[in-house]
Parts: C-alpha cells; structure tokens; sequence
C-alpha cells in the first residue's frame, strides 16, 4: 500500500476532518481515504467491461461458431 504525507493542512481544515470522521464513526485517516476514494472512484463511473456487455445484449448478443483444425498447433518460428 502507498503511503501519502500531506503538508501544510490548515488547522481549520484538520479540524473540520476530524469532526467529519467522528460524525461517521472512523478515524480521521479513514476518513481522508473515503474522500479520496470517492473523489477518484465515483460510483457512478463507467467500467468498461460492464458497458460492453450491455452494448452486446442490447442487441441481442453475439453468436460464434469456432472451429477448431484437427492438426494441432505448430510451435512459431522465429528465424
């Protein structure tokens, strides 16, 4: 896990953070870490994969027929 100092925090903000973290029930440094999170991770993001997903079953999906050759695979050749 990466560790962050943060510098020259205003009193007044080290303040309302720590009151913050009490009205949640967590320690100041939790506290700091759910901000965080919430500021870079919103919930509402897109994932990609899940975005795909529902792009492919909007329109019903995608049917594939692989085949596969009988030979079996040949090692590659670098020369």
């Amino acid at each position: 896990m990466a560790v962050v100092t943060v510098r020259n925090l205003s009193d007044e903000t080290h303040r309302a953070l720590r009151l913050r973290a009490a009205q949640h029930g967590r320690s100041t440094e939790a506290e700091i870490r759910a901000i965080l999170e919430a500021a870079v991770r919103p919930e509402g993001r897109v994932k990609i994969g899940s975005a795909l997903a529902a792009f492919g079953q909007r329109f019903g999906g995608l049917d594939l027929d692989v085949v596969r050759g009988e030979s079996p695979p040949r090692a590659a050749s670098f020369e």
